[in-house]
């Protein structure tokens, strides 16, 4: 049964949700970048253990918890008027654990707590799946990179895991290491940018020349913001 699942989900392609398509054909064009700076008019992020707390294979909304600074990080690349993204392997799908309903009820209460997206591009295949989309291959950021428009060379993916930032290379992108207790040594020590935390990642970002910029944070520096409703944001 596996099999055959793995096997309709890759004739299938990635899953590609674009809830926000009507906002971001609003959105104002990116601020200039600062002077020296690489410049990006999309971030893409990974979702488990980069967003929210990895919950292995979760399709259960009530056990959505962002990580730390995610709220303040998201809100900074808004207002930088940057395109954001999702791009996540979901191999729960293929081993008969998730239903396309439960990742996009997840979807939901992610948007909830952080605000919306632009793209969540999904890979529903497991790791023998043969895709193209599974990260460490580049179709997640191919496929999130062309239904918000922009150039994946001047993109970044943010995420906790080698696979993320190999995926981010393949495609062109640039990569950026928020590891955690999961990630190993060797990805840390293979990864090309690193940082910390996941709103240090952000700032460095926005503003290599600048990270400490207050423009770059949702409040004051070392103040996340209230995790309230999330606004209408583009």
């Amino acid at each position: 049964m596996i099999t055959s699942v793995a096997h309709a989900a890759r004739a299938d392609g990635p899953w590609v949700f674009a809830p926000a398509r009507q906002a971001r054909r609003r959105v104002r064009p990116p601020r200039p970048a600062p002077r020296g700076a690489t410049p990006l008019v999309a971030v893409l992020f990974d979702r488990d253990g980069t967003l929210i707390e990895d919950v292995p294979y979760n399709g259960d909304p009530g056990r959505v918890r962002p990580m730390p600074g995610a709220r303040a990080a998201v809100e900074a690349v808004r207002r930088r008027g940057l395109s954001l993204g999702v791009v996540s392997n979901q191999s729960g799908v293929a081993r008969g654990l998730l239903t396309r309903e439960r990742v996009a009820a997840v979807r939901r209460r992610v948007e909830e707590l952080l605000g919306p997206f632009g793209v969540w591009a999904v890979c529903p295949h497991g790791p023998d799946g043969g895709c193209g989309c599974r990260k460490p291959a580049p179709g997640l950021v191919y496929a999130a990179c062309a239904e918000l428009g922009v150039d994946p060379a001047r993109t970044a993916v943010v995420g906790d895991i080698g696979a993320d930032l190999a995926a981010a290379r393949a495609a062109g992108a640039r990569g950026v290491l928020v590891p955690t207790p999961v990630t190993r040594p060797e990805e840390v020590a293979a990864a090309e940018e690193s940082a910390p935390d996941l709103l240090t990642a952000v700032r460095r970002l926005l503003d290599p020349e600048n990270p400490e910029n207050p423009e770059n944070a949702e409040g004051p520096l070392g103040h996340p913001p209230a995790q309230g409703p999330a606004g209408g944001a583009p």
